[in-house]
């Protein structure tokens, strides 16, 4: 497969990176006298020169001989140098930043590669939302690596997204030179049961030789297991217990320890290396959905490292998992994850070994961060098109009626969905819900709150009922129209007048997330682009996100990171009870469920 990140290809360059080996030809950088980390061997080399022309490495050792009047000579005495990080799954829609925005935000970590499943955008805007992200990223240095989508929409029949995609749709894009195999197959059920159009789907994918990653979120670890990931799937990141990722690994499945600003599973997964010892050849790490405050309190990949550190795993062996691992779970381990002669030269220089402190960063040898500044530009040319600013159709505008939950009975038993902070899988409880006026009502007492999902791609008008408990809210409401997977309109709350307001308010404004305390809007992020990323930077984004933070603290909520929780909630292929516009799932049986346990 051609490698499309590089300034030439090796094929085209042999005799030159050969003559500069040897000073024939002087370098065009030098990286002189680093500690080479070297994830090949699993060691530190000492005082080593690192010898770059034309994007790629040509000499590692004694560089001296390389260098001429024009060669860019980096002085890295002191600095370690590593090769630059690779997240191997993630949504760039879940930053809530545009494609060139988020390059913006993790290149300063050392972030040089990333995985991109676009499935977000794509169930509302189709594959104009995966073309979207491709040509937006080109504009920066940032080298991502994008996946066809599989599942829009995730669970077909569940939920009404804003588009369709099928075999055929995948087969008009599976050539592209940028799109490396099709993202996570959520539907792993339609796989285990030998459904065709997830089937269909996955041998597009390996016909052209192209990855299938995947997701697998049961904790059966027996037959289902087996049966879904024999079919060519390539990877897993949902595990959340050592125990199935163990069982994942023992069976050659390539497992990404999670670690994201909602799915928090690296503590738990990394015992298998600190308790158990067990090879780490087929561990890589991703964040999968991460907020761009904690690109700014914590980091990206590089704070995986740090942590994995931090919580016993050897710094090497963290590197290599960050690096050469990452390349090899998708074969480039031969152009990039580590520095390596002939390899494009994708290097980290940090100050700190542990604490990952990262000084600069150079993508294919050309230095484009230093000191936490990024030192490249990014062509802002491109316009968003009407219908990426405006994917929100909710039809008439939302009335207090459409929260009614009408019974005859004074109070009703209901099914509740029960949340797991920092967690995905949600629990499936029941409760005693008393009604007023003939309308089932929120009950902040036993912290169990009204939620209503509306369709809003279409304005078919169809929506969804349920109750939640655990976020702690109270005299307020919640909206978004981040709500996974179809991302129609999510509201949660205590009065339907709170509600109604926080639905109409991102109706009119092209979607984004919503406070409403007492009949007032108290905090707004905007998310014009397809009612899921800002037309802002990281930095403005992640202010307006701390804004809601403070909204949400401000109705009592406790749980950390409550609106990347939230967006969770309708995501109908993680277990167990879950809610979409067609009503409430029980996503252990892949069935629809009554509100109301008669």
């Amino acid at each position: 497969m051609k490698y499309p990140f590089c300034e030439k290809q090796l094929y085209e360059i042999t005799e030159k990176l050969a003559s500069v080996a040897e000073g024939r030809i002087p370098a065009d950088t030098v990286i002189k006298n680093c500690t080479l980390i070297n994830v090949c061997t699993k060691e530190l080399i000492k005082n080593t020169d690192i010898v770059i022309t034309d994007g790629r490495i040509c000499l590692i050792g004694d560089g001296k001989h390389c260098i001429g009047e024009n060669t860019n000579v980096i002085d890295a005495t002191g600095l370690y140098a590593s090769p630059a990080f690779i997240d191997t799954h993630l949504h760039i829609e879940s930053s809530m930043l545009t494609a060139r925005e988020y390059a913006k935000a993790v290149i300063p970590h050392g972030t040089a590669m990333i995985c991109m499943d676009p499935h977000e955008i794509c169930n509302v805007l189709g594959l104009r939302g995966l073309n979207y992200l491709i040509e937006d990223s080109k504009r920066t240095p940032l080298k991502v690596m994008a996946f066809a989508p599989s599942c829009v929409p995730s669970m077909p029949g569940f939920e009404d997204s804003g588009a369709n995609i099928c075999a055929q749709d995948i087969e008009s894009v599976i050539d592209n030179e940028r799109v490396f195999g099709i993202g996570e197959m959520m539907n792993y059920v339609g796989i285990i049961n030998g459904a065709k159009g997830p089937h269909d789907i996955v041998k597009t994918a390996l016909m052209s030789g192209k990855a299938v990653s995947g997701h697998y979120s049961s904790p059966d670890v027996g037959k289902d297991m087996n049966a879904y990931f024999s079919c060519g799937v390539n990877d897993c990141h949902e595990s959340t217990s050592a125990k199935d990722a163990l069982e994942k690994l023992r069976r050659g499945v390539k497992v990404f320890f999670r670690e994201g600003s909602a799915s928090r599973n690296l503590e738990e997964l990394l015992t298998l290396i600190t308790k158990k010892n067990i090879d780490t050849r087929n561990v890589a790490f991703c964040t999968d959905d991460i907020h761009p405050g904690d690109f700014e309190s914590k980091g990206h990949i590089d704070y995986i490292v740090r942590r994995a550190i931090e919580l016993g795993v050897p710094a090497l062996t963290a590197y290599q998992i960050a690096t050469i691992n990452a390349a090899e779970a998708y074969g480039f381990a031969h152009e990039t994850g580590s520095i390596s002669l002939g390899n494009v030269a994708d290097i980290v220089l940090v100050k700190d070994i542990e604490k990952v402190d990262v000084q600069k960063v150079l993508i294919n040898g050309k230095v484009v961060s230093e000191n936490g500044k990024n030192t490249f530009s990014v062509d802002l040319s491109r316009k968003f098109e009407e219908e990426e600013l405006n994917s929100v159709n909710v039809g008439a505008k939302i009335s207090i009626d459409d929260f009614r939950i009408s019974t005859l009975n004074e109070e009703e038993k209901v099914r509740v969905i029960e949340i797991t902070p920092t967690q995905l899988p949600t629990g499936s409880t029941t409760a005693i819900i008393k009604s007023k006026n003939g309308n089932l009502i929120s009950d902040t007492n036993q912290d169990i709150l009204k939620t209503v999902v509306f369709e809003r791609h279409h304005a078919t008008g169809s929506r969804g009922y349920g109750f939640i408990k655990g976020f702690g809210i109270k005299d307020g409401a919640i909206a978004s129209t981040v709500a996974h997977d179809c991302h129609n309109l999510l509201v949660v709350g205590d009065s339907d007048e709170d509600m109604c307001l926080a639905s109409n308010t991102l109706a009119s404004s092209g979607g984004g997330m919503c406070v409403v305390k007492q009949g007032e809007v108290i905090a707004h992020l905007p998310l014009p682009v397809a009612g899921l990323m800002s037309l802002k930077s990281a930095k403005d984004t992640a202010s307006l996100i701390r804004k809601l933070e403070q909204a949400w603290e401000e109705l009592e909520c406790k749980v950390p990171d409550p609106f990347m929780t939230m967006s969770f909630i309708s995501l109908a292929c993680i277990p167990s009870l879950r809610i979409t516009n067609r009503g409430l799932v029980d996503t252990d049986n892949f069935n629809f469920v009554d509100l109301i346990v008669k």
